[in-house]
């Protein structure tokens, strides 16, 4: 490579939150980076926009617990304005005209109780074990998993001591521990359950962290990590619960921004990657949509890795096993994504009072029957007649979203076909299916419909065309056995290093997955430093 032609040190592509705080750690090591992002904002899916006239919310990403308090700390996000408060209530169950579960710290327990005894006496158990196992799963999220690229002894070597200290703690679990781990990545979170409980209140509530953002039934295997990998974060110290970022989501994107910008970091909007420009077998930089060419010493992305791999590297320079094993990434989330402005609070029939119950995580959905069919009715005819639909009100707690007396709901809406049969378009569909959201609210919310001022919905085309969320999978790639850890993206490859030498991956398609969290950007920095100082790169 002629390094005279080079325009940066290493060049991002994709300002989503992961691609900032690869980019933060790059700049704070000495480095020249340029970030070049396709909208004309940064942050990615996590982003504050204007939806409706003096109304403002979470476009896309809505809610924080994710997000990894040493990235909090080493960007100085809360002395650049990032606030997150708690949700009063974590979540409300509508479950019929009369009665409701609300759950949250001190509260739980006593709820459960109101449907039966039992359930909320094993409670404390079933909690105490998911710690365990979420506190093991905390400790891997900033490591790079064990590879299994091919090497010599030194790099059999290399993963090995890589690998020893996930081993040791492992073996310094209890049997019980063990066993529920091996549980876990091979059970459903239905059976997972329906082991624990008997009444479907406290098992829909906990089983929607099994199916958020994924595209399948709570009785589908593999649905038990996904409820696991909803409890390793934390808000404000306290592990577990779930908090709202004032002035929304783009308010952590915004502050990193600024974290990068005091770094030295050039953010370049309006002006996303085409192409990798790949020479001798190495990427050298890429070419702009608007016909731009930078080149640089490292290109890192921050896009899905199907995305980058399948639209913009030519096929012809990657091995052929893995060109056709991104081909087959699976990218699936079944979400239907809206904003709605509205004059005013909802009135649900269990439970009319305003109160701290319209802070928290509102879930349409009474049991895991209910989440089983809508994902079977989807499969069937492109979207669940009864959806599952989560609305949080997060003017309940940030009166800056909205104006005096009107208020904000996010609404996160399953399940959807991410291609819906017979080669019918999201486009035609999309409005229909958003009066369905809103009619769905209204049921258990007389009025809510009536009170709508304004809406925006995103379809898994929508998503995938604004934010490229391939197939509206909001983690970058389903959460499954074979795409998770050091399988994610793939076997191999989990080192944030591609088959190209100096193109990386830092975004939510590699370990530890999807979320706002700021892991993969932090572990893939460390990656590429590595390379950087002994001129690998």
């Amino acid at each position: 490579m002629d390094t005279k032609r080079q325009d940066t040190d290493v060049l991002v592509i994709g300002a989503g939150h992961n691609g900032l705080v690869c980019a933060f750690y790059l700049a704070r090591a000495g480095f020249k980076v340029t970030v070049i992002e396709r909208r004309a904002v940064a942050g990615g899916a996590a982003v504050t926009e204007e939806f409706y006239p003096g109304f403002r919310n979470s476009t896309a990403s809505y809610t924080v617990s994710l997000l990894n308090p040493k990235v909090i700390a080493d960007m100085d996000l809360p002395g650049r304005g990032l606030r997150v408060v708690d949700r009063k209530v974590q979540n409300f169950l509508p479950v019929d005209d009369r009665r409701y579960l609300a759950t949250g710290p001190g509260r739980t327990k006593a709820e459960v109780a109101k449907f039966s005894t039992r359930d909320a006496e094993r409670l404390d158990a079933y909690d105490a074990r998911l710690m365990v196992l979420a506190d093991l799963v905390r400790t891997t999220l900033l490591q790079t998993p064990p590879d299994a690229a091919p090497g010599g002894w030194t790099a059999g070597l290399r993963e090995a001591l890589r690998a020893l200290p996930l081993g040791r703690r492992l073996a310094g679990l209890e049997i019980t521990a063990r066993r529920d781990l091996l549980a876990l990545f091979g059970q459903s979170a239905g059976d997972l359950l329906d082991g624990w409980f008997e009444s479907d209140p406290i098992k829909a509530v906990l089983g929607f962290d099994g199916i958020v953002g994924t595209y399948a039934s709570p009785y589908s295997p593999g649905t038990a990590y996904v409820l696991l990998h909803h409890c390793f974060g934390e808000t404000n110290g306290r592990r577990g619960v779930w908090g709202h970022a004032i002035g929304g989501m783009g308010a952590i994107t915004q502050a990193m921004a600024q974290a990068c910008a005091a770094a030295g970091v050039e953010i370049v909007l309006g002006d996303g990657a085409r192409e990798v420009i790949v020479e001798g077998g190495r990427a050298v930089g890429i070419v702009s949509e608007r016909g731009r060419s930078l080149r640089a010493r490292a290109v890192v992305s921050n896009l899905n890795p199907k995305l980058l791999f399948t639209n913009l590297v030519d096929p012809a320079v990657l091995p052929a096993d893995f060109r056709e094993r991104m081909q087959r990434y699976r990218c699936a989330s079944g979400t239907f994504r809206m904003n709605v402005a509205l004059a005013q609070l909802p009135r649900f029939t269990c439970l009319p009072e305003a109160g701290d119950h319209l802070t928290g995580g509102m879930i349409i959905g009474p049991s895991l029957g209910y989440f089983d069919r809508a994902y079977q009715d989807a499969r069937r005819t492109g979207w669940s007649r009864e959806p599952i639909v989560e609305m949080l009100i997060p003017s309940t707690l940030d009166d800056s979203l909205a104006p005096p007396g009107r208020h904000v709901a996010s609404l996160f809406c399953q399940h959807v076909a991410p291609q819906l049969p017979d080669g019918a378009s999201w486009d035609e569909h999309r409005e229909a299916v958003a009066d369905l959201m809103i009619e769905t609210v209204d049921r258990a919310a007389p009025g809510f419909k009536a009170s709508v001022l304004g809406r925006v919905a995103y379809s898994p085309l929508d998503l995938e065309r604004t934010f490229g969320l391939v197939g509206g999978d909001i983690m970058h790639g389903a959460l499954a056995l074979d795409q998770i850890f050091s399988a994610r993206p793939v076997l191999g490859h989990a080192d944030y290093r591609s088959p190209l030498a100096g193109l990386y991956m830092c975004g939510s398609g590699t370990h530890p997955g999807g979320g706002v969290t700021g892991a993969p950007g932090h572990n893939a920095a460390h990656e590429i430093l590595r390379d950087l100082r002994r001129r690998r790169v």
